[in-house]
């Protein structure tokens, strides 16, 4: 006999397991389906980001990413007091080494100001001395309100408060989705564990999330392209350079903000990520390599327009990927005592990056339709800080299609 479910997520990171816990905490009697082809939750973007509550300093005003990350990290900072999720608002800094990036860095803190952050002040070098006091830069931007956190633990969190709420909504682990159909009112996932009668669907795929919307039949003027982004760890012996978050002023030409010092919740430093064309999806060392990922990335035409736009910044990323001694000289820009025994190679994460066409990369949030189901394209950072607000949205175009499908 086939399941039925009222509602299906697809993809077990934190943003779909944030909307299955609004949802559900929502609509108590409903049941939720989550299938994660994964053996465990936040197993790819979600468990491998630099553990960040971004402040939202950083984003168009007006923008999505502007609006749901600061309602987003209220809501998340809120969520994990309430629940004991592992997290510290310890602040940061975003260093400007010379006067071009003082520019640069005023621009940032007047899109601050725009976006409402709150206590953002800018500060000396005497200032910045107080906070880091092995940083070199002329001026800086005080950030109290950022902060860092266990996404995974969250994620674990937020999966057992459904059980809890009702215990008929299951987690389908090592479960992967590869098929939907819909004839009418009546809605099905086809997994490599059987078939799933559902009411509603909502696809939060992350690095498959066109490969997702596709197999719905969706036309989409976007296609997924990975940049995989290395971390080193700072040793014992450099681990006292850095209090608290350290970041660059970022490229305004990228998406991406970065390579910055992070103190995670386990005590540990972080320093990286920085980011260049994955040739595999879900690949985490420097020579993954999938044949199909890398042939459908080439085959869109945005791809090799992107490559063009930036071969140097592209060679330069490369090129640092493979080696120690560059990236330490990245590093020794924010703090010039660094040496080489004061970093050690570490772990990659992949980040899922919608790019258009004519090689743009979407700078906001992406979300579309499809048949009584919603898909979320396009969800970089700060989508994990944010996660609790899209979920906002994404159970108003729930509510929305629920009623138009009523309606048809």
């Amino acid at each position: 006999m086939t399941q039925h479910f009222d509602l299906a997520i697809i993809g077990g990171g934190v943003v779909g397991l944030a909307t299955a816990y609004k949802f559900q905490k929502k609509y108590p009697d409903a049941t939720i389906a989550i299938f994660e082809k994964e053996s465990k939750v936040a197993a790819h973007q979600t468990g491998r980001n630099s553990g960040v509550i971004h402040s939202g300093i950083y984003y168009k005003p007006g923008s999505h990413k502007a609006l749901n990350c600061l309602d987003g990290r209220k809501q998340l900072v809120a969520f994990a007091k309430e629940n004991n999720v592992d997290h510290d608002v310890c602040g940061k800094i975003i260093l400007a080494v010379n006067d071009t990036e003082r520019d640069a860095l005023l621009k940032i803190y007047r899109r601050g100001q725009e976006n409402k952050i709150e206590s953002i002040e800018l500060i000396d070098p005497k200032e910045i001395n107080e906070i880091e006091p092995s940083v070199v830069g002329v001026e800086a931007i005080k950030v109290p309100c950022t902060g860092i956190i266990d996404f995974k633990g969250l994620c674990e969190k937020f999966v057992q408060l459904i059980q809890e709420i009702n215990p008929n909504s299951k987690i389908f682990l090592n479960t992967k989705v590869i098929g939907s159909t819909s004839n009418g009112n009546q809605h099905e996932i086809i997994t490599d564990k059987g078939n799933f009668s559902i009411s509603q669907k909502v696809f939060c795929a992350g690095l498959q999330a066109d490969r997702m919307a596709k197999m719905e039949g969706l036309n989409l003027d976007v296609a997924i392209v990975g940049f995989r982004g290395d971390y080193y760890e700072l040793t014992e012996t450099g681990k006292h350079k850095v209090k608290h978050l350290i970041y660059p002023v970022p490229d305004p030409a990228f998406p991406f903000l970065g390579v910055h010092f992070t103190r995670m919740t386990d005590g540990s430093i972080e320093c990286g990520p920085n980011a260049v064309f994955s040739f595999k999806r879900e690949g985490y060392s420097r020579t993954a390599f999938d044949f199909t990922d890398t042939k459908d990335a080439l085959a869109f035409p945005g791809t090799l327009k992107l490559f063009k736009k930036h071969v140097k910044k592209g060679m330069d990323e490369y090129k640092r990927a493979f080696s120690k001694q560059r990236f330490l000289k990245e590093l020794q820009k924010m703090i010039p005592s660094l040496t080489m025994g004061d970093i050690v190679a570490a772990r990659s994460g992949v980040r899922a990056q919608a790019l258009t066409k004519d090689g743009a990369l979407v700078d906001d949030f992406k979300i579309v339709h499809g048949p009584a189901s919603i898909h979320v394209i396009n969800a970089p950072s700060p989508a994990a800080t944010a996660c609790l607000s899209i979920a906002d949205d994404i159970l108003a175009m729930i509510e929305t299609q629920k009623a138009e499908l009523e309606n048809y």
